[in-house]
């Protein structure tokens, strides 16, 4: 998709429909309504009939001849101006977006709705809103020759331009975030015979060449020379051989971030199959891997000056005659042992070599992500993604470029107490804790593999595969993690 930044008026563009924020408190909304209508040279129906008041997600299209064609503009509400939010003006350009799209329009133009002291935040919001909410996975669909292509131009205007350098390093940058994050929608949406292990580490070489970044991938015989029981383990049902991908961006010199991804390309359950309803979306349980090379893309593309390790613990966990079995027992990268008491509960034996692997870069940090529990979705919802870890800071700067990016994320206690649920009788640890406070004990167990780094533990079952659609994400992989993760690296010291 082509997003560009220009300086245009609302009766200078000439795109195919226009979008214009209008808030709602009332004597501003009297005046931006009066400024429309006098560089329009109409009226606006829905105004004059009291059914759109600028509130918060209100629209009406605006049908104005301008000479030989038709001119489509649609009104958006933002609310009250005291609100105001970045994640508003996402919602927004999303509800522009998407009503361009229902109108077959292939183009769109969003005026940027807020003063300059606002200008950047508002250029970026309106960006991510309008472009994500665009997505869709439509590979796979049968297109007849003559079916609508969809909004293939979005522009964001300014009518002054005074901030028209900042607009477009602002719209550039936000597009190399977009990007990236439907690079991990993608890859979570296809299905299960198109990324398994390999294509996975496939498709995190042809990210490498794009974003100029090093990755390496280690076959099983590699693996197994390392001593990786629980990639092995995982994998071992299945007929496709576990990969484990190695990712490296930035200065050498500069001790690394390191981000761990759970890369389950298909999860069946193993012997303790899951149910038939639902086992589809189980393709998405290595969002969390397409996370972490969907934000190796954004780093490197956007040239950010930091040092980050990828490590990718990739598998398909499939039942057959060589598969895993309850009570089966192996041996991990540090030596310790975890007792298999249910296969369905893989991620986190996998997950636990890659950190206890990711101990000899000698890491400032390491985040992991990994749609590992349904229990932190009975907790959060789809909302809101859980967040354990040993380390304050750490995780509080995590939470605040959550909130800036809008994927929140809310903290789950690690008490000690937690700690007898993961106990095992013939060994190190069992994989699973019974059942109360499973997104917990599901951290509890990955935290016996911590090494002396400080550690923050991201389930984003919930956020990364999502049953309805949201203002500007879809049904299936909604990429979560590429955002946060950014904007996190960003600030990091």
């Amino acid at each position: 998709m082509n997003l560009t930044f220009n300086k245009c008026d609302i009766h200078q563009s000439t795109d195919d429909c226009t979008a214009v924020f209008v808030y709602q408190d009332r004597s501003t909304f009297s005046r931006q309504v009066k400024a429309i209508q006098l560089k329009l040279r109409t009226t606006i129906p829905a105004v004059d009939t009291g059914d759109f008041k600028g509130k918060d997600g209100q629209s009406t299209v605006l049908y104005v001849k301008r000479s030989a064609s038709l001119r489509r503009y649609i009104l958006i509400g933002l609310g009250e101006q005291q609100r105001l939010s970045a994640e508003r003006i996402r919602r927004a350009a999303a509800i522009a977006a998407r009503k361009a799209r229902s109108l077959h329009a292939s183009s769109l133009s969003l005026m940027v709705p807020v003063p300059s002291q606002r200008f950047g935040e508002a250029v970026a919001a309106l960006a991510e809103g309008a472009y994500l909410s665009l997505y869709r996975f439509d590979k796979y669909l049968t297109k007849e020759k003559d079916s609508p292509s969809g909004v293939e131009t979005l522009t964001i205007c300014e009518p002054r331009g005074a901030n028209a350098r900042q607009g477009k390093r602002i719209v550039d940058r936000t597009k190399i975030l977009c990007e990236a994050t439907v690079l991990a929608r993608d890859l979570g949406n296809a299905p299960g015979n198109e990324i398994y292990p390999e294509t996975l580490a496939d498709a995190a070489r042809a990210s490498s060449r794009r974003g100029a970044y090093d990755a390496s991938v280690l076959d099983e015989h590699e693996i197994k020379n390392l001593g990786m029981g629980g990639v092995l383990g995982v994998s071992q049902g299945s007929a496709h051989p576990p990969r484990f991908i190695i990712l490296e961006y930035g200065n050498p010199g500069r001790r690394p971030v390191v981000l761990v991804g759970k890369g389950v390309t298909f999860d069946s359950g193993g012997i303790s199959i899951k149910p038939s309803a639902g086992m589809a979306e189980m393709k998405m349980d290595m969002s969390g891997a397409a996370a972490v090379i969907g934000t190796f893309e954004a780093v490197s593309r956007l040239k950010l000056p930091v040092h980050i390790i990828g490590l990718i613990p990739a598998v398909e966990n499939m039942p057959s005659g060589s598969s895993i079995r309850p009570g089966d027992i192996l041996r991990h990268y540090n030596g310790k042992t975890s007792e298999v008491d249910n296969t369905d509960a893989e991620g986190r034996l996998i997950l636990a070599d890659a950190l206890a692997y990711a101990e000899q870069y000698k890491p400032t940090a390491v985040i992991d992500l990994a749609t590992l529990t349904g229990a932190v979705v009975v907790a959060l919802g789809h909302h809101a993604t859980g967040m354990m870890g040993n380390d304050r800071e750490l995780m509080r700067q995590l939470r605040q470029a959550g909130e800036a990016t809008y994927e929140r994320l809310w903290e789950l206690p690690l008490f000690d107490e937690y700690e007898k649920l993961v106990k095992s009788d013939i060994a190190d640890v069992k994989n699973v804790g019974g059942r109360w406070a499973g997104a917990i004990t599901g951290a509890m167990f990955l935290k016996k593999f911590v090494g002396s780094y400080k550690w923050a533990h991201l389930d984003i079952a919930g956020t990364a595969i999502l049953e309805e659609p949201g203002s500007y994400t879809t049904r299936g992989a909604s990429g979560v993690g590429v955002r946060l993760l950014t904007e996190f690296l960003r600030r990091w010291k």
